[in-house]
């Protein structure tokens, strides 16, 4: 049975794999070390950091999932991407980021610019000229954040790929909104893939995890070595309860996704609710591309409060069923002030020429029912409409 769905990849990873007392569920391997058969027999797994058998079951369901060759399961999203770093470029190398992605990305990009290790250059990437320009500098690497965090902004794959290539340069792609459900960037010509595995594909909110895919073989060795080499790689349990998460993506992301759209048509009734940011969107910029590319339009959303910041305050205090924190998806409903929460990293004059405003509301849609979600932001927004 080859070419499996991803729901069905999701499910039945390690499922029935263990040989010593044939349980269904895999269970978890906890040792930090591992002893070797004879002198100078090195077996697969010696010390945890490079190899973990928990560890392998999640970074080939996720590897599977991508359709990549291989994977490296990191301690969080940023350490996956900082692995890249390490792993591809030097003091001389260039790397082209999307202006607008998110607040962690622009610090650690620019933060180790500003120490030498690479150069970064920031643009707007749906600027056909400004992407043009940035590759005729030779850059080593290109990262895509489609949608992007927090406007959704929604950038060809395979077009970008195609010009990168021309030139010889690599492609990453940030898949952390919509998940190896809604978006597979490798099959368009992507060379890596990343995820903050906190987000969707564990889904509780209870683990902080990360992964790097990579399209070729070499790649994935080479990512692996440099992971152990600088102590990027996850733990066995943070692990074993994302491969527990992953089990559901495909059921909870329907259900995530199904609440969004909902919430959307609720979003475009109410006064005080401004520019709506959703591929979904027929205006939006990214709509036609995101339809060619994506298998759906997510559940991260974003809007424009058109009010004052004492509104803005009193909705989100209103909120009873949208928490007030950072992350994503979860199955638990969040709200997040970018300006002030996600994206704080990041100078007033990179917030503005990004294009966050200060009343910009991003909303991390849950799994739970539809019906009460949208009856707590209609009474929410009833109390800040009556603020003066």
């Amino acid at each position: 049975m080859r070419n499996r769905k991803t729901a069905t990849i999701s499910v039945r990873t390690g499922i029935e794999s263990d040989s010593q007392h044939n349980a269904v569920v895999p269970p978890i391997y906890l040792s930090t070390n591992y002893s070797f058969p004879e002198f100078g027999d090195v077996p697969e797994y010696d010390y945890a950091r490079s190899g973990n058998p928990t560890r392998t079951q999640l970074e080939n369901a996720l590897a599977q999932l991508e359709s990549g060759a291989g994977a490296v399961v990191t301690n969080c999203g940023m350490a996956a991407l900082n692995l890249l770093l390490s792993a591809k470029l030097g003091p001389d190398d260039l790397i082209v980021a999307p202006h607008d992605c998110y607040g962690g990305t622009y610090r650690l990009f620019d933060s180790r610019a500003k120490k030498g290790d690479f150069n970064t250059l920031f643009i707007d990437q749906s600027d056909s000229i400004a992407l043009k320009d940035a590759l005729a500098l030779k850059p080593k690497l290109i990262l895509l954040e489609t949608p992007s965090n927090p406007l959704l902004r929604v950038v060809d794959i395979a077009e970008i790929c195609q010009q990168a290539k021309q030139v010889g340069v690599l492609v990453a792609v940030d898949n952390t909104f919509l998940s190896p459900v809604l978006q597979q960037p490798l099959t368009l010509g992507a060379d890596f893939v990343i995820h903050s595995t906190t987000k969707y594909i564990n889904g509780h909110s209870d683990v902080v995890g990360g992964v790097i895919i990579a399209k070729d073989e070499a790649d994935a060795t080479d990512l692996a070595w440099w992971g152990n080499c600088i102590g990027a790689t996850g733990t066995a349990f943070d692990s074993y309860l994302t491969l527990r998460g992953i089990r559901t993506l495909s059921a909870r992301m329907r259900v995530h996704e199904e609440n969004a759209i909902r919430i959307l048509e609720c979003l475009k009734k109410q006064s005080l609710v401004g520019t709506i940011y959703h591929p979904s969107l027929p205006e939006h910029p990214g709509h036609e591309i995101a339809k060619r590319q994506q298998s759906g339009f997510g559940a991260m959303l974003s809007f424009e409060l058109n009010g004052s910041l004492e509104q803005l305050k009193v909705f989100i205090s209103a909120l009873q069923l949208f928490s007030l924190a950072e992350s994503l998806g979860g199955v638990e409903s969040l709200i997040a002030h970018p300006g002030s929460m996600t994206h704080r990293a990041m100078s007033d004059e990179a917030q503005a020429q990004a294009g966050l405003n200060p009343t910009l509301l991003r909303l991390s849609v849950g799994i739970e029912d539809s019906r009460d979600l949208i009856d707590d932001i209609e009474q929410a927004f009833a109390k800040a409409v009556e603020v003066v």
